[in-house]
């Protein structure tokens, strides 16, 4: 059986080296200097970098012959002409209970929104995002400290495990496509850096600041601006999970003993 493993992240990692214990995989395609194409190299799989999914590499692809594709963690849209050529499926490992979530950002949206229960969901992909039949899914109760870092660890794990059952069911005639659910979709959008940033003059509830926090951890992070006096330079403060503070140009410290040595900041709790 050839499978190809579409992935960029640090997160793609755990995926990879689940699958390629139980089923070895046969090319890795992956962005010149990921930690995916590090991985690979360790594990001796042929890796395809490449930041455009163009006709040269969809050329090198074809010669593989795959049965299967596993996209995790890879932030590109696989093109028709690509999801048509593996014989038995293109699988893809996404982070919701689809058809919740669907997009580029499930899992800190799932924090955000202040969810207590997320998980992970194996799709056939097709031309429409995150739109395809579910194969599989498992659900995943969130922590009050879960981090988006520390949750798409733990889906990926589950995603790794349970993109390997979808396989076997395949194999044995036994997959069960379920047709995802229109009227119950929602959407997520690509996070930038200014999702992260607050008017220091107008900061969220509390609850609400450590949501951001913990979603936006560890990119695009939560952070304002601060002036210590009248004629201070406004400076760059970060909120880190577990009640970390940063100013711009410090070390990380206690929110207690930001507070010690910025007795002005407005937020006290």
């Amino acid at each position: 059986m050839t499978i190809v493993f579409f992935g960029n992240t640090k997160y793609s990692i755990i995926g990879l080296k689940i699958v390629n214990a139980t089923y070895p995989i046969s090319l890795v395609v992956t962005i010149p200097g990921s930690p995916v194409q590090t991985l690979a190299q360790q594990l001796n799989i042929d890796v395809l970098k490449t930041k455009i999914l163009d006709q040269k590499v969809i050329q090198k692809i074809k010669g593989i012959k795959t049965d299967f594709f596993i996209v995790e963690d890879y932030g590109l849209i696989l093109p028709k002409e690509l999801l048509n050529l593996p014989k038995i499926a293109p699988l893809n490992i996404h982070h919701s209970l689809l058809p919740k979530y669907r997009g580029p950002s499930p899992a800190p949206s799932a924090i955000l929104n202040g969810e207590r229960n997320s998980g992970v969901s194996i799709i056939r992909i097709i031309e429409q995002v995150d739109a395809g039949p579910i194969l599989g899914q498992l659900h995943y109760e969130l922590t009050p400290e879960q981090t988006t870092d520390s949750l798409l660890t733990k889906l990926n794990e589950l995603g790794g495990a349970l993109v390997i059952s979808v396989i076997k069911q395949y194999l044995d005639g036994l997959v069960k496509p379920l047709i995802q659910d229109e009227s119950r979709v929602t959407f997520t959008k690509r996070l930038t850096k200014e999702d992260g940033y607050f008017d220091i003059n107008n900061p969220p509830a509390p609850e609400i600041l450590d949501r951001m926090i913990r979603a936006y951890y560890p990119w695009p992070g939560v952070w304002t601006r601060f002036r210590q006096g009248s004629s201070g330079q406004a400076k760059i403060v970060k909120f880190l999970p577990g009640g970390m503070m940063q100013m711009e140009g410090k070390k990380a410290v206690k929110f207690e003993v930001f507070l010690r040595g910025y007795p002005g900041f407005p937020i006290k709790t």
